[in-house]
């Protein structure tokens, strides 16, 4: 994949704004490698249901790009969010929104490691659904926080979060799951690996093992 390629494959992912910063960490690019290949990526777009927006300025480093749908597209857009309000919320949405509940404010990561799998759709589909805000993480500007909205507060009928049923018990459910999983993690990368001796010339790996 050359770096235009990589650089949409990042944004589509991560479905946020992201820094020209965070991409030259995460790519090993200089800064003006990464600008060449937005321009590239942002020229090839023209004309497509997918646009790229740019944020910030070059002066005061604080730039920051985004994949989305083009304004072109924003009746169809409109149509289909009209339609998946009217959806009952899914397993997955209500397990991220206990997490949010319990835990926020939760960085998307958090809620990843915690469910096991990208999180980013739900997480938009909440946002339109008025259920969670996101605000930026006050010690980290390359983050977002989750937290829940007052529409869902005064749906599910409490005034405070700690008045949620079991609080403090699921509060500790969900700190000790993290915890078991570091351990195991940890685990994992400290077990030494088994020495299966020489491979003769003849014998097949299995990669997908």
């Amino acid at each position: 994949m050359n770096l235009e390629q990589q650089v949409e494959a990042i944004l589509f992912w991560k479905g946020e704004p992201v820094s020209i910063k965070e991409l030259s960490k995460l790519l090993g690019k200089k800064d003006e490698e990464i600008d060449g290949a937005i321009l590239n990526l942002q020229a090839h777009l023209l004309n497509r249901g997918i646009i790229l927006m740019r944020t910030g300025s070059k002066e005061t480093k604080d730039e920051e790009v985004m994949l989305g749908t083009s304004p072109a597209a924003s009746e169809l857009i409109e149509k289909i969010t009209k339609d998946e309000l009217k959806k009952d919320l899914g397993k997955a949405a209500l397990e991220t929104l206990a997490i949010i509940l319990y835990k926020g404010p939760v960085k998307r990561s958090e809620i990843d490691y915690i469910r096991g799998v990208n999180s980013t759709f739900i997480l938009r589909n909440l946002l339109i659904r008025g259920l969670i805000e996101k605000k930026p993480a006050p010690n980290d500007s390359r983050a977002s926080l989750y937290s829940a909205s007052f529409d869902l507060l005064s749906h599910l009928g409490v005034s405070e979060i700690k008045n949620l049923p079991n609080f403090d018990l699921v509060q500790e459910e969900l700190r000790n799951f993290e915890a078991s999983k570091d351990a195991e993690e940890k685990a994992l990368n400290t077990e030494p690996s088994e020495d299966l001796g020489p491979v003769e010339p003849d014998e097949t790996i299995n990669e997908e093992a």
